[in-house]
């Protein structure tokens, strides 16, 4: 891909940008959020046109106008959202559209079971052809988009964030798939914001920034600290900046908290301007505990207390009422409505303080929406712009804001920056320390656990529905954590 422009309305997504890719090699293309990866990646899966530039495969130029062109010339696209039927069988997900038939109008189950099942064995994926795929964890999905790219002889294949959703030994078995397919000569395309795996699984690296072109690199011959520089263009001082908070009276305390078959005797609590992190391995409960204290799930037993009072929090109006807010692990299908602006999203939490005699006063909406457009740093080119538009560190800042509007007192943060590039990594951070210094109270749900080391006064881990260890920022290290989210 050489010279590769791209406009949309008030935005210069790519400016020249360049990229190239050997046979049999991963390739990771890097840049914050905003730096044209998904752009570039769209347009060689024929999802946009370029404006400028051409595109290069075996020798030969070719015009990518839609999908079904970019699968012609051999490229898949494996997106963070998964593109699967979740009530089909794992066979019909891989064959969709290309089913074999007799009679000439039958589709033939048997042939279509017997070509996947070929598939899946020849990589060792350990999948049933006739599972339903909604019964497949996220890492057994993935593996049916890899087979399904293999199905279409795919000799390119886009992986978007492949471990955003993984845990280390998921994580470990992709890596493994991904080494057998270079060694059949298959190449990868491997985009993604967690920049330590690279030195395990890419062999060159190429950095965007503004849409323009960096660098490409072999990954042996650059660190950590020079690749950062290049993606943001400064150096990176103080990942996790420090903070000064006094930490105040409790504010939250859930007391033996359970839910059937998920969380069993759950105590805790919280202070004012407090950051208290969650640690666990995947599925150890986290996430199921913060749905219930915000009233998405219901619990079985236990109570939770707000400043010393019982409350009762059935639902999350009610958890929104006592001054909880939740920023989901999926801000994009729980946090946000994508196809409306960001002054809607923000507002729409509390239009109480927009509306005079019962209409939306559009001066207010406007200035309130901006003065968090302001404080929050979000950078878009207007506050109509739908926020499917912007970058996901951008996106976290409008799910942050709605629960400024409501002037949340607790706020829960699942995964906060997953999906986030370095640089909006920090900024989230100083968000959170601003927070906690006007006392807020934060609870910091995260699988990363220089994260959840960094930026904790205390640390929970959970393992297995349980609570079974607390340790304090000073003492905190990854392997006592992992000692304790490996308790049974």
């Amino acid at each position: 891909m050489k010279g590769i422009t791209k406009k949309f309305p008030g935005v210069l997504a790519l400016d020249k940008a360049s990229f190239n890719l050997r046979k049999g090699e991963v390739h990771a293309l890097i840049g914050e959020n905003g730096a044209g990866k998904s752009t570039l990646i769209k347009i060689l899966s024929g999802a946009y046109q370029m404006d400028e530039g051409v595109i290069i495969i075996n020798n030969e130029k070719v015009s990518i106008q839609n999908p079904g062109k970019a699968q012609e010339l051999g490229i898949s696209v494996i997106y963070q959202e998964f593109n699967l039927i979740p009530y089909l069988t794992v066979a019909e997900n891989i064959f969709l559209g290309r089913e074999s038939m007799k009679n000439g109008c039958l589709i033939d189950t048997k042939d279509i079971i017997d070509n996947s099942r070929k598939i899946l064995d020849d990589l060792d994926l350990g999948l049933a052809p006739d599972k339903i795929v909604n019964e497949l964890g996220v890492a057994k999905q993935q593996m049916v988009e890899v087979a399904k790219a293999l199905s279409m002889n795919s000799r390119i294949i886009v992986m978007d964030e492949p471990t955003a959703a993984l845990g280390d030994h998921e994580i470990e078995q992709l890596f493994k798939t991904i080494k057998e397919l270079k060694k059949r000569g298959i190449s990868i395309i491997y985009i993604s914001h967690r920049i330590e795996e690279l030195w395990e699984i890419a062999d060159r690296v190429t950095v965007l920034r503004d849409g323009q072109y960096i660098a490409t690199t072999d990954i042996k011959e650059i660190n950590k600290d020079k690749l950062i520089k290049q993606m943001v263009g400064r150096d990176l001082t103080e990942q996790f900046p420090a903070r000064k908070s006094a930490v105040g009276q409790e504010i939250l305390r859930v007391d033996g908290l359970s839910q059937e078959g998920l969380l069993k005797n759950i105590s805790f609590n919280l202070k004012k301007g407090e950051v208290l992190g969650f640690a666990g391995l995947v599925g150890s409960g986290r996430t199921e505990l913060m749905r219930c204290i915000f009233g998405v799930d219901k619990y079985n037993d236990g109570k939770i207390f707000i400043d010393n009072k019982e409350v009762s929090i059935n639902n999350p109006k009610a958890a929104i009422r006592q001054g909880i807010g939740f920023i989901t692990e999926d801000r994009k299908s729980q946090g946000l409505i994508l196809v409306r602006s960001i002054k809607e999203n923000i507002t729409i939490t509390d239009l109480n303080q927009v509306i005079d005699n019962g209409f939306i006063n559009y001066k207010k909406e406007q200035k309130l929406t901006e003065d968090f457009i302001n404080k929050l740093k979000i950078k878009t080119p207007s506050i109509e712009q739908e926020v499917r538009y912007l970058s996901g560190g951008n996106q976290q800042k409008v799910v942050l804001a709605k629960w400024l509007l409501q002037k949340a007192k607790i706020l829960i943060f699942d995964e906060p920056t997953r999906g986030i590039d370095v640089g909006a990594k920090k900024e989230v951070y100083n968000l959170i320390n601003s927070l906690v210094q006007n006392g807020v109270g934060v609870i910091m749900v995260s699988s990363e656990l220089p994260e959840v080391m960094g930026m904790s006064d205390r640390i929970l881990i959970m393992s297995h529905g349980r609570i079974t260890g607390e340790l304090s920022a000073p003492e905190a290290t990854q392997e006592k954590i992992l000692n304790y989210a490996t308790k049974e």
